[in-house]
């Protein structure tokens, strides 16, 4: 359900992209320093955009660094890391596991089983450090679980409950800014699950999985006119972005928001464009 919060690259300047994968690079050399170099293999951009957030909101100091790694080993990339680094690295890595364990529950299925087991040995100092996080995240995917299993069609239970999860990621810290950042994480959550359910609805209902939309497309539901509630839900997100106090980066993180969100939705619509003209 991740990998919807990115930049569109085709419209950041040189100066914002080096910027935004010198924080990706920082996250993925995080959750390696802290956790081991397979974990690295759960990094998600969506993070990388949580770094960026509260890096720019609490301006803790960050430390730059260039240094080869398995994936790039001809040559350093240079990147940084922040407090807010640290946080970005354990959530990615809790999710990464109970993402894994969710699947486990679900269809029994070993490769989850043996995925999740990478991040067991993580898990303990994650836990102790992020209660609040944790229960909010096993709490959001049980409740999908259940949604699933029981065949409900009723999207918005669900973009509820992927809302809530990601409401208490967002809060880094229980401070004055805890209102805008849970309603941030909020309403991204939400049009992240409903983003998902959009455009894997034509290979969910060909392959007769669970999908939330699949009664509503039975009833001509299309992209274009669920647009609006995605758009809807973005416009809350975005009102709360705009009323955080953000300098660093602020334009980085709009281009995310404003166009990057986007990306997979405009792509989806020209395939299918491409393919009624075939």
């Amino acid at each position: 359900m991740f990998g919807y919060v990115l930049a569109d690259k085709s419209n950041l300047s040189e100066a914002q992209f080096q910027r935004y994968r010198s924080c990706y690079c920082g996250l993925c050399h995080e959750i390696g320093r802290s956790y081991g170099s397979l974990q690295r293999l759960a990094l998600n951009y969506d993070m990388a955009f949580l770094v960026l957030l509260l890096t720019s909101l609490y301006e803790p100091e960050e430390r730059q660094d260039s240094v080869r790694c398995v994936v790039h080993p001809w040559k350093p990339h240079d990147h940084w890391v922040s407090a807010c680094t640290s946080y970005g690295a354990a959530m990615n890595v809790a999710l990464a596991y109970y993402q894994r364990m969710d699947r486990w529950q679900d269809d029994h299925s070993l490769l989850s089983r043996a995925e999740a087991q990478l991040f067991d040995g993580a898990m303990g100092s994650i836990r102790a450090a992020y209660p609040r996080q944790m229960e909010a995240i096993t709490a959001g995917l049980d409740a999908l679980r259940k949604l699933e299993q029981a065949d409900l069609q009723d999207p918005d239970q669900g973009a509820n409950a992927f809302g809530a999860l990601l409401a208490d990621l967002f809060v880094f810290r229980e401070d004055r800014w805890e209102p805008l950042l849970r309603q941030l994480g909020a309403s991204l959550g939400r049009a992240i699950y409903l983003m998902d359910a959009l455009l894997d609805l034509p290979a969910d209902l060909k392959h007769g999985s669970y999908n939330p939309l699949r009664s509503r497309a039975q009833a001509g539901l299309t992209k274009e006119t669920f647009l609006p509630v995605l758009q809807l839900l973005m416009g809350e997100c975005t009102d709360a972005f705009e009323r955080l106090p953000l300098v660093q980066d602020v334009e980085l993180m709009r281009n995310i928001l404003y166009s990057g969100f986007w990306l997979k939705y405009h792509q989806s619509c020209r395939k299918d464009k491409e393919a009624t003209h075939v």
